[in-house]
């Protein structure tokens, strides 16, 4: 009970549930950056009314989830002063720089062109409109890959050194900090992790209007972008993943056999797919194992050899002094899962909706649909049953959460797999908390944090099911013949610039 609630147990949780939540947020907020750029890219050219729909739809939902990151970004920031001012005290200097510049580069270009977009509808010509909308994806882009260098410096420290007169850690190499291979492959893998999760929302809330004969244009455009980007993204995230799992399985050996419950070295090592075991004696009851696979998912290689918790354990004793160097094995394992299974999935439903509703010239013509109509989801030459057809639309709602669970899982492993490391192989997590903090503090303070998201949570679904409902605007005439120069072309200066919502 005492260790349940120890300030650093405490303090663990708090950063747990704040980074957790926030990035519910930032993958939606990056993908659908992108995408609503896209769409309005479209319009651009093509001058078409379902694409200027599509671009203010999607938009309000961006705005409205870009805001609600923006906040808990910002709380989640203040943790380090709080409960982990031994953290940023050691690390400071090389933790500090990444961030800085997320905040005068990436977040510059956010809050800047995006206030541009926002009330620029009716004061800036067409293309300089879209441009600012582009540069806020840039700007989302560049601060997710500020933010992912600094962690992956806590997953794989390089470019300091060590002063011991002053007991910190200091720059020495800020270029590698942001080019090593661990950032480079976690920034690969967390943004096509980002796009699977937009493209499962516009297709979850694209199937929803669909299924009510509602909207059906902009939908039906809807539906087919995020079909493509959720099979682009899907299969880009398993190959990242791969990536990224062999440099962990070199930096990182003791997350790796966590993953995989893999108790003692093994060549060939076989790939768990379900393991029940004892923690405490180290080693498993029941295991049902694909044999050969991880050896090759750690070094392209079936007969390799791949070390197990026990002998990372050992080693890292020798290395590091007595102690436990094991994560919490159960966490590890059925967190990798979680993300694989919910990941996969989503790619799985995006790969049958796109079969499902495929282009008009692969289906007989008697199948075949017009813009206004709902399309048919055809298997092979016969339309599915109307109750079939509810299910997709039914299954395809319920997928946008699978990405949300696969990142968040995702990030809990990646975190908890680090343990007891802070600073793998630097600083302990135990070393990290502030210590004048005391354990009543943390826990108001937790409480406290904790019931503000839930408040906020019910906000956001609030807002996000009103619009969503509501579905995309009517186009006014200002809409649809926006200005052709800075300013607009209203002679009036003292008229104010219309908010586009």
């Amino acid at each position: 009970m005492d260790l349940a609630l120890a300030p650093e147990t405490l303090a663990r949780w708090q950063f747990g549930i704040t980074t957790v939540y926030h990035f519910l947020f930032v993958p939606l907020t990056i993908s659908l950056a992108a995408l609503v750029a896209i769409l309005q890219t479209a319009w651009v050219r093509s001058e078409k009314e379902k694409y200027l729909k599509a671009t203010k739809f999607w938009g309000k939902l961006f705005l409205i989830n870009i805001a609600m990151g923006v906040v808990t970004g910002i709380v989640q920031e203040f943790q380090f002063g709080m409960n982990w001012s031994d953290y940023s005290r050691f690390v400071g200097d090389i933790f500090g720089a990444p961030l800085a510049f997320e905040a005068l580069i990436a977040f510059f270009f956010e809050s800047t062109f995006i206030g541009l977009w926002i009330f620029g509808w009716d004061k800036l010509p067409k293309k300089i409109h879209l441009a600012c909308i582009w540069m806020v994806s840039i700007g989302t882009i560049l601060s997710a890959y500020f933010i992912l260098a600094a962690n992956s410096w806590m997953q794989h420290p390089v470019g300091y050194r060590m002063n011991p007169e002053r007991g910190r850690a200091e720059l020495t190499d800020f270029w590698l900090v942001l080019t090593q291979n661990t950032a480079l492959t976690q920034f690969f893998h967390t943004m096509t992790a980002a796009f699977l999760v937009g493209g499962a929302f516009m297709v979850g809330i694209a199937a929803f209007h669909l299924a009510r004969k509602k909207h059906i244009p902009v939908m039906r455009t809807s539906l087919r972008l995020g079909l493509v980007v959720m099979i682009i993204a899907g299969l880009g995230t398993a190959i990242s993943g791969d990536l990224l799992g062999k440099v962990m399985f070199k930096q990182q050996p003791m997350k790796m056999a966590a993953a995989e419950a893999l108790w003692d070295g093994e060549a060939p090592a076989p790939f768990s797919v379900f393991a029940y075991g004892d923690v405490e004696k180290g080693h498993n009851t029941v295991a049902i194992e694909i044999p050969g696979l991880l050896s090759f998912l750690a070094n392209d290689d079936f007969t390799s050899f791949v070390p197990g918790i026990n002998d990372v354990n050992k080693a890292e004793q020798e290395k590091f002094g007595p102690g436990d160097y094991r994560p919490n094995i159960p966490v590890a394992y059925w967190g990798f899962r979680w993300m694989i299974g919910f990941g996969m999935a989503s790619l799985g439903v995006g790969i049958l909706g796109l079969w499902l509703t495929r282009k008009k010239f692969m289906l007989p013509p008697g199948l075949r649909t017009g813009e206004e109509e709902v399309p048919h989801l055809v298997l092979f030459k016969k339309a599915l049953s109307p109750k079939f057809t509810n299910w997709y639309w039914i299954i395809a709602l319920w997928t946008m959460g699978f990405p949300l669970i696969a990142n968040s899982w995702g990030w809990i492993f990646t975190e908890m797999g680090r343990q007891p490391w802070v600073v793998y192989g630097v600083l302990r997590t135990r070393d990290a908390v502030s210590p004048n903090v005391s354990q009543g503090e943390v826990l108001t303070s937790m409480i406290g944090f904790t019931t503000l998201y839930a408040v906020l949570a019910v906000i956001e679904v609030k807002l996000l099911l009103k619009y969503v409902k509501a579905g995309p605007p009517e186009l006014t005439e200002a809409d649809l013949n926006p200005p052709t120069k800075i300013g607009g072309d209203d002679k009036n200066p003292d008229r104010p610039m219309a908010f586009s919502y």
